[in-house]
């Protein structure tokens, strides 16, 4: 099977809207079938559109996402899911997140960077 980019887009609220992230995983070539979606909080373990997500993901694709937080706002939760997919040979690309892409080596150490600040951003807001 061929390696195919599968885009996971998230809101917080019912209020807010996914069309920007939406837009950005279209561009970033995900195929609209290939691009999965919550109206949930990012610290919400279930979430029917990420678990539809992982259902669908196979070894050699990637997983694409807007921004690091939209997959969550746990550090251990955000490195979880990324050890999970990098064990089952999914790479992970964070499209405005100034190069994670666990593909590579600097990509990977720029994931762990970018995931303990959005661990601080949650505490922040909370």
């Amino acid at each position: 099977m061929p390696a195919r980019l599968i885009g996971y887009a998230r809101v917080s609220t019912l209020e807010q809207e996914l069309h920007l992230q939406l837009d950005a995983l279209k561009e970033a070539d995900c195929k609209k079938q290939h691009i999965f979606t919550d109206q949930a909080s990012g610290s919400k373990a279930e979430r029917p559109g990420f678990t539809a997500c992982l259902k669908e993901l196979k070894a050699g694709n990637t997983l694409i996402v807007w921004r690091l937080d939209r997959l969550g706002r746990s550090l251990r939760n955000l490195i979880d899911i990324v050890e999970a997919l990098k064990s089952r040979g999914v790479g992970f690309r964070s499209i405005n997140d100034g190069g994670i892409d666990t593909t590579t080596a600097s990509g990977e150490m720029i994931f762990n960077i970018f995931a303990t600040l959005a661990q601080f951003e949650r505490r922040l807001i909370q």
